[in-house]
């Protein structure tokens, strides 16, 4: 009975990702964003001039990936490239001034897509969702540590 309780569990949490995914996805469309563009827009927002490298890392994708995202964003006019000063091979991403004023637009959408999906819960059962779900991540993280604790469990 247990193991169909954490399938459930898994199925809840997979569901509820992938619907607030597109609830949001939904919301930036309408500001001309796609979805993981907002991603790489907030991370400059907090840190501007990062590297493709960087950002990649940051954000958890490949650096293909944020390449094709990065150039997309640069057509769109809010961010440019920028050769390093130190080393002309390396780039620094920034937002333009059109940038910024978008991030404010992501905020807001991001807060509506979290407040509708809140809807329901008092403070006490979002402040325990947010500490549940920072464990998952934290699980989840170092998925090499998982492993070798599955295959642990497995021997024994």
């Amino acid at each position: 009975m247990a193991k169909a309780g954490k399938k459930d569990t898994m199925a809840r949490l997979q569901s509820a990702a992938r619907l607030s995914r597109t609830a949001l996805a939904s919301r930036l469309l309408s500001h001309g964003f796609y979805a993981g563009q907002d991603q790489i827009m907030m991370a400059l927002d907090r840190e501007n001039g990062q590297t493709p490298g960087q950002l990649a890392t940051r954000l958890g994708v490949r650096p293909p990936t944020i390449t094709k995202t990065i150039n997309r964003l640069q057509v769109q006019g809010v961010l440019e490239k920028r050769s390093s000063d130190s080393d002309a091979r390396q780039s620094h991403i920034f937002l333009t001034e059109t940038g910024s004023q978008a991030i404010r637009a992501i905020e807001k959408s991001v807060r509506k897509t979290e407040k509708l999906a809140l809807k329901g819960l008092d403070k006490k059962d979002v402040k325990t969702l947010s500490k549940l779900l920072a464990k998952i991540e934290d699980n989840l993280s170092d998925l090499d540590m998982a492993s070798a604790d599955e295959d642990e469990a497995d021997e024994g």
